[in-house]
């Protein structure tokens, strides 16, 4: 029997998994300014992983680069959650860019 198949599944599940909070809190603290870190990342990630000759390892971290990739976008998507109020706003870096639409202030400070 071949496992590296159920192996890379796995690790895939795993690295997104990953990945769903390291989008929230990075949002948080950096903005969504932070994309080019994912993006030179990931980029990273999928270039070393042709270079690597074990398919689990090289497999691993191609999802790994893609999922910085795919981060992206979920980066800008998180700060459409935030303006929205489905996530809390960082208070120590309200932008006008996080102000909800109907102008209303986001905290008592602003």
């Amino acid at each position: 029997m071949y496992w590296s198949g159920i192996i890379i599944g796995v690790v895939s599940f795993l690295i997104i998994g990953l990945f769903h909070p390291v989008v929230i809190k990075c949002e948080y603290y950096f903005s969504w300014k932070i994309w080019p870190v994912f993006l030179v990342g990931g980029v990273i990630f999928c270039l070393y992983s042709l270079f690597i000759p074990n398919a689990i390892l090289s497999g691993s971290f191609a999802v790994t680069g893609f999922a910085m990739l795919w981060s992206i976008g979920e980066l800008k998507e998180q700060a459409e959650r935030v303006r929205k109020g489905w996530f809390p706003a960082n208070p120590k870096r309200v932008h006008k860019e996080l102000r909800p639409e109907s102008g209303e202030k986001i905290n008592e400070e602003e």
